[in-house]
């Protein structure tokens, strides 16, 4: 199984896919000019405290206030507001925690207002990207991502993915960074770290302390408001998160990302610098991929399987919705129930995929086609399960009700991702309604009297669609012809595609278009025509 990713700059920003076996996976908009991304740490002000909900709301230059609740604050909240008093006022130079004395940690369940006042500046992290009308979720509980290790300042613990199952690599883990952290950091130890040596896991760590340390520097001269630590960009944060042996190709189109990539991959995995590439093509590199085909089928409220079933997705207010079908599946199968078993087989993949590719979160209902038998559908559920274990968003799956519903749910921190896949009908303009297509003969007819007995011009030239293009012009005596002889003067027909099927246009002899103010047929001569001449 090969993984590529494909990185595209446009003027609003880098287009990210990720591709498996050719196939789109994940698609990512990482717009230049945006802000509150997950990781990003501000000084924040303390706006608004309500008791009810057990939360503040804090004035991150959002246009809606940041959330934050009392459980988001984390033990150590005291410890942080005590070191934020003191980088601002500059009494602390480093980010370094050896010397500092802790404050005692919260309760678990308390007030806010017991820890926080009105107008108190306060450093805070994006842990939920605004979405729709509400603004950014923050976080108090800082942490500082890096390849192999998450670094959290004033814990002391040293935790380990759950992913890690070997008995002996968590022993191993827990005694090697329990020796190499520094007093007052506590450290989660990523899956990724699985088998790494000593020295990529301290270089890791001290690279994320580096971080820290620089957003306590931009620190002591910001403002409210002011974004003191960014999360890297998109690309280089999927790199760092995914980045495996199973990657062959980062392919990136301006030179400017290029050197960027490779400098970051140098940094974080040096034997994989090689396989990144500069795209040099004369075509737009998401196109000579076939990458345009992929993202206009696969973002439609309609998506399409391998065996001729097709996916029916709707998102509504509360929740998202899946419809699954059969289709024009064929019957080869042995019974209804053979049949439904491999639609919704395809189907399972194919959720867990557009799951990832839209970035879906928060509830989302899958009707699947009802399955009689109970291994049947823990199979679909068992798919499902393991389709899903490369996400990296936190999911609960649930198996099929009785109604052959199933129910996921999955963690949103950014905005759902929506592509324009519906176009502007170019007839009839998005209305819905055309002209009625059987007397378009007789309106272009019309016209033709009106225009060479009425206005007496001659030369003039009808571009229209290919279909009416062939009516006018085939059999003996065409229409075409019967004009000739009827009014003894030749009219040039055009065939355009490009035109909606009953739209057409007159030509002057200059090759000026004739505006026509009504559509006269031969019954009716004496509806004008209105002609603009140069």
């Amino acid at each position: 199984m090969s993984n590529e990713i494909v990185i595209s700059s446009t003027q609003k920003g880098d287009r990210i896919a990720l591709l498996q076996d050719k196939r789109l996976l994940e698609y990512h908009l990482d717009e230049s000019e945006s802000s509150f991304t997950v990781g990003d740490l501000y000084l924040g002000t303390v706006k608004k405290l309500s008791s009810g909900l057990n939360a503040a709301f804090v004035d991150v230059g959002h246009e809606k206030d940041g959330f934050l609740h009392y459980q988001d604050l984390g033990q150590h909240i005291n410890s942080l507001n005590k070191l934020t008093k003191e980088v601002i006022a500059k009494r602390v130079n480093t980010g370094r925690l050896s010397d500092f004395e802790m404050e005692p940690a919260i309760e678990k369940i308390g007030k806010i207002d017991k820890v926080l006042t009105k107008g108190q500046s306060i450093l805070v992290q994006v842990v939920k990207e605004p979405i729709s009308t509400k603004g950014p979720r923050l976080s108090c509980d800082i942490s500082i991502a890096g390849r192999y290790l998450v670094l959290v300042p004033f814990s002391n613990g040293v935790n380990l993915s759950k992913k890690i199952t070997d008995r002996t690599e968590r022993n191993r883990l827990i005694k090697l960074m329990s020796a190499i952290k520094p007093k007052n950091f506590g450290v989660i130890v990523r899956t990724v770290a699985q088998g790494k040596e000593v020295e990529e896991l301290d270089r890791d760590l001290q690279n994320s302390i580096d971080k820290w340390d620089r957003a306590l520097q931009n620190l002591r001269d910001a403002k409210p408001r002011d974004r003191v630590l960014s999360e890297m960009n998109r690309a280089s944060s999927i790199l760092r998160d995914m980045l495996n042996e199973s990657f062959d190709s980062i392919t990136v189109d301006t030179k400017e990302g290029f050197d960027q990539i490779r400098e970051f991959i140098h940094t974080i995995a040096p034997e994989k610098e090689k396989i990144v590439k500069l795209y040099s093509g004369k075509a737009k590199l998401f196109e000579s991929l076939g990458l345009e085909k992929q993202i206009k089928s696969l973002f439609g409220r309609s998506v399409s399987l391998p065996g001729g079933g097709y996916l029916i997705i709707e998102h509504t207010e509360a929740l998202h919705v899946i419809d699954v079908n059969s289709g024009n599946k064929s019957n080869s199968e042995e019974d209804q129930e053979a049949t439904a078993i491999s639609v919704n087989r395809e189907a399972a993949r194919e959720i867990a995929r557009q799951l990832r590719l839209r970035d879906m979160g928060g509830i989302i209902v899958v009707d699947f086609i009802d399955m009689k038998k109970a291994d049947n559908k823990k199979l679909i559920f068992d798919i499902m399960r393991d389709e899903m274990k490369g996400d990296r968003s936190k999911f609960t799956i649930l198996p099929l009700t009785k109604f052959g519903l199933m129910q996921i749910t999955r963690q949103r921190v950014r905005p759902e991702l929506n592509i324009v896949t519906r176009e502007v009908c170019p007839t009839c303009g998005g209305t819905g309604t055309i002209q009625a297509s059987v007397l378009i003969t007789d309106i272009i007819e019309g016209n033709v009297d009106y225009i060479l007995t009425k206005q007496n011009e001659r030369g003039i030239q009808i571009v229209l669609h290919p279909f009416l293009y062939a009516y006018f012009t085939k059999g003996f005596p065409s229409p075409q012809h019967k004009w000739f002889l009827k009014y003894k003067t030749w009219v040039k027909l055009t065939k355009d595609s490009s035109l909606g099927i009953t739209d057409f246009r007159f030509l002057n002899k200059h090759g000026e278009e004739i505006e026509l103010a009504t559509n006269p047929t031969p019954n009716n001569p004496s509806e004008k025509v209105v002609v603009v001449e140069a």
